[in-house]
């Protein structure tokens, strides 16, 4: 996604908050600040600080600013392609269908290892397929919104009935909790398998802004300038469930990032799309980050979950953007 930091100081002030944000995640630990950079960079390669940085924290931290980013993009994209203030990743079926298959894939007593996030993937792709597929012909967003409900639908259901027939308490607990979302134990090896189709689905949003500035103007102005919707709307699918669909499938279900970030941005932006979604990937990243950070540093006791946090966080924003969007 070409950034412009220089020309866009709302976007340079963002990047420079989560370059912060970065150094301190990676230098707070359980016992406070932790100069772990410095430490690991005169140890070298071998030392214990070495090892905690690139294989606990970098990974972790890495990955919750990926998986902001995906999520603040892909909400923001969805939002001007569909015309709806409730779209997020969610609402095309990529969220749910990612938890069917994670659940199912503990269900079979597959917790360990990358079978987890293979089936979730898996599960993202074959639910992205079945929006297609139910919107075939018609790939407009009132079509695609409840062609996503009727997934969402089909893949909670069968969601509850394979928690519902767990065979063990211990199974019910890894699907419970994967479907909260964490970033906990998150690790290098999860980062290399997720990092390719998370990128190039990134990547793929990134292509759809000057079509979303495009469709502002409306249909038929944007038909004029040479825009095909149904190649937007393939583009902007296929990037949320890569980049979405990738991340989640590690760190399980995390919710209203792709929501409440782009309406916090949307007055700053002055309503521009393209760079709405811009900003909503820094802005992602930094909501993410800053919540895990919190989680890891300063709630003791039994460990919160990521996505509850997040919940807790955006329903309210949420509550008053759409009082106020009433109001008006």
């Amino acid at each position: 996604m070409r950034l412009s930091f220089r020309r866009d100081p709302l976007l340079y002030g963002l990047s420079q908050i989560l370059g912060l944000c970065t150094i301190g995640a990676l230098c707070l630990g359980p016992e406070g600040f932790d100069p772990i950079l410095f430490t690991a960079a005169g140890e070298g390669t071998g030392g214990a600080a070495h090892l905690i940085l690139t294989e606990v924290r970098f990974p972790r931290v890495f990955l919750a600013i990926l998986l902001g980013s995906a999520l603040g993009a892909s909400g923001a994209v969805l939002q001007g392609l569909l015309r709806n203030p409730l779209a997020d990743p969610g609402v095309v079926g990529v969220t749910a269908s990612a938890g069917l298959g994670a659940v199912i894939a503990i269900g079979f007593g597959a917790g360990a290892g990358l079978a987890v996030p293979l089936a979730s993937m898996l599960g993202a792709g074959l639910g992205l397929l079945l929006v297609f597929l139910i919107a075939r012909g018609g790939l407009n967003g009132a079509t695609l919104i409840l062609a996503g409900i009727a997934v969402n639908a089909l893949a909670a259901a069968a969601t509850s009935l394979v928690v519902n027939v767990a065979p063990t308490p211990m199974m019910l607990s890894d699907m419970v909790l994967w479907l909260l979302g964490s970033l906990a134990g998150t690790d290098t090896q999860d980062l290399k398998m997720v990092v390719a189709p998370a990128v190039i689905g990134i990547v793929l949003l990134s292509f759809t802004l000057k079509g979303l500035r495009a469709l502002a103007l409306g249909r038929e102005a944007a038909t004029s300038l040479g825009l095909s919707e149904t190649r937007l709307t393939v583009m902007a699918l296929l990037g949320t469930a890569l980049s979405v669909g990738a991340l989640v499938s590690v760190t399980g279900a995390v919710g209203f990032v792709g929501l409440v970030v782009p309406h916090l941005m949307r007055p700053l932006v002055r309503h521009d799309p393209g760079r709405l979604v811009q900003v909503s990937a820094v802005a992602g990243s930094i909501l993410v980050l800053a919540a895990d950070t919190m989680l890891r540093v300063f709630i003791e006791g039994p460990a919160l979950q990521l996505g509850v946090v997040t919940a807790f966080f955006g329903a309210p924003i949420f509550l008053i953007v759409a009082l106020r969007g009433g109001r008006s």
